[in-house]
């Protein structure tokens, strides 16, 4: 599993090598403010790309959340890709001070999944949800019930990440990939699901419940 035991995601690696090796060279050179804003860069790169170890609830009907953020949306829409017709989503909306690594919200198998190319607008904008650039996975669980999940690059955003390929068995709570500098993740779900998130409400990936499948 990619990242497991990782307490900073792999994907992090380059940034943080490229801005302390900056910071080790202006320190040579002795350029103090140059080496305090490279410092802080190669610290917050270090933050940003953290990777904290979560305990997740087992039951095979409870949805996980799979970001870290802010819920910005809770209701009912046209789903067309998929589910031909109306089902409920969730948005969770993650700033630049969130943890960035996803995670499975219900095991499961990947039956599909897409990459779409797009705009990169706010990601808490509504219209984010179609015209940005993003990634999904279609999800079925033991009793046939399937999800959708879909990471959505935002305004700063330029790179999704998503490790998992069709056929693949995933678990909850599983790190399934991340998205860089500011994003969204919306998840699509039948329409008889019991929601157990309110809009606005902060969620922590792999641990906060969203609802359960009914």
């Amino acid at each position: 599993m990619r990242n497991a035991n990782q307490p900073v995601a792999v994907e992090g690696y380059p940034f943080i090598g490229l801005f302390a090796f900056i910071t080790l060279i202006f320190a040579l050179l002795g350029w103090g403010i140059f080496t305090l804003v490279f410092l802080a860069l190669s610290l917050f790169t270090i933050y940003f790309f953290r990777n904290p170890e979560r305990i997740t609830p087992q039951d095979d009907n409870l949805l996980i959340a799979p970001a870290d953020g802010e819920v910005i949306f809770v209701g009912e829409v046209d789903e067309n890709r998929y589910f031909q017709g109306r089902t409920k989503k969730i948005s969770i909306f993650m700033s630049v001070f969130n943890v960035h690594v996803n995670r499975v919200p219900l095991s499961g198998k990947v039956i599909d999944k897409f990459y779409q190319r797009g705009e990169f607008f706010n990601a808490s904008l509504d219209k984010a949800s179609d015209q940005n650039e993003q990634a999904g996975l279609l999800l079925e669980e033991s009793h046939g019930r399937k999800i959708l999940f879909v990471q959505i690059a935002g305004l700063i955003a330029r790179r999704i990440v998503c490790y998992p390929a069709i056929g693949d068995n995933l678990k909850v709570g599983q790190r399934y990939g991340l998205i860089r500098f500011g994003s969204r993740v919306d998840l699509y779900l039948p329409l008889e699901t019991q929601i157990d998130i309110n809009l606005g409400d902060k969620t922590v990936a792999g641990e906060s419940i969203l609802g359960r499948l009914v």
